[in-house]
């Protein structure tokens, strides 16, 4: 017991699934401007959106109001569901993803039901008395001597086949004897896509929550810099030789844009796919990169379910299409093994 609460049915999520049980010991105040990766205990007390939370060990739990759950202050971005912010209302707040992230809902999509709501109960404090925080429980700094192929997949929004053109990719470069890992480097936390490229055969999977971040909206260019050198340096050094990196939404996102505006970022990419949810957005999307002096070796996404789509982004683009079919065959491998010999980019900051 701790404060009157009964740990024992505290469901821990996904996104602290590297904070221990026994290190939740104490409760204090919720800030009063909470800082993402702050968490909280809290009490469920109305059902909505979100009915079931991902727990640390994968599994997907159904929620009952009343529920006693840990959850982390964060921001998210998601077009299709909430813009959230690491706030609270009082002594309430929302539940923003079923990774466990909480905040204040500031939009949502039209056709999305209102947030299940939470109430707090306390900061969640350590055996020591001090604050649980995110950043407190990232992986170490690794040392590699290494640079593994970087391949990564961007897109056109959300839902247009970002993860499942990565966990083909993947699927690809493992059955041609491949040490490949996955890494998530932008987003809001949810084991799923983790879980599909470790099911697709990486060696090994890395996301943010990783890194110490619940979700990585509102991220300065710094802050995505190092977080990309830590899990690509964490998958080197776990031996792979190639990492497939996708990154979350659209190019219009703020942090997308920043990523591929940026050359500290660009010139560490040997090879870029495009994900796009149809023609015009492949056309589009291709043109912008291009403007950013970014040239994509495929297209790829839900846009290749159909023929006649695969047909209207080669004629707009000059560009080749693959469907998730020929990627998961290797079709895409050996242009990505010419672009590796072509393409000498700078040594991570972590290597030693």
């Amino acid at each position: 017991m701790m404060n009157g609460l009964d740990l024992r049915a505290m469901r821990i999520p996904y996104s602290l699934r590297h904070i221990p049980r026994e290190e939740f010991a104490g409760i204090e105040n919720v800030p009063e401007t909470p800082m993402p990766g702050d968490v909280v205990l809290a009490s469920l007390v109305k059902i909505a959106k979100n009915s079931a939370l991902e727990l640390n060990d994968g599994r997907r739990c159904t929620l009952h109001e009343g529920d006693l759950i840990a959850a982390v202050f964060g921001n998210r971005y998601a077009t299709l569901q909430f813009e959230g912010l690491a706030q609270r209302n009082g002594d309430s707040c929302d539940l923003l993803s079923m990774a466990g992230l909480c905040g204040v809902v500031h939009s949502r999509h039209s056709k999305v039901a209102e947030p299940t709501k939470l109430r707090l109960l306390g900061a969640a404090t350590d055996r020591s008395g001090n604050a649980l925080k995110m950043s407190n429980y990232r992986l170490p700094e690794p040392i590699v001597r290494k640079r593994p192929h970087v391949v990564v997949v961007c897109g056109s929004s959300m839902d247009a086949g970002k993860t499942f053109t990565a966990m083909s990719l993947i699927k690809g470069l493992s059955k041609a004897g491949k040490n490949v890992a996955g890494v998530k480097l932008t987003g809001t936390a949810a084991g799923k896509d983790t879980w599909n490229m470790l099911d697709a055969g990486a060696c090994t999977a890395f996301d943010f929550v990783d890194g110490g971040y619940p979700s990585t909206y509102l991220c300065g260019h710094d802050e995505l810099i190092e977080l990309r050198d830590l899990l690509v340096g964490q998958a080197a050094a776990r031996g792979a030789d190639y990492v497939v990196m996708e990154i979350a939404d659209g190019l219009l996102q703020r942090e997308t844009s920043m990523l591929l505006r940026s050359p500290v970022f660009t010139t560490s990419v040997h090879s870029w796919v495009f994900a796009g949810s149809d023609p015009m957005s492949a056309e589009s999307g291709v043109r912008m990169m291009r403007g950013w002096g970014i040239e994509p070796i495929v297209v790829s996404g839900a846009l290749t379910m159909s023929k006649l789509n695969i047909g209207e982004v080669e004629a707009a683009t000059g560009m080749g299409c693959m469907t998730a079919a020929e990627l998961q065959a290797g079709k895409l491998n050996p242009l990505i093994a010419s672009r590796h010999l072509q393409h000498e980019v700078p040594r991570l900051r972590s290597i030693a």
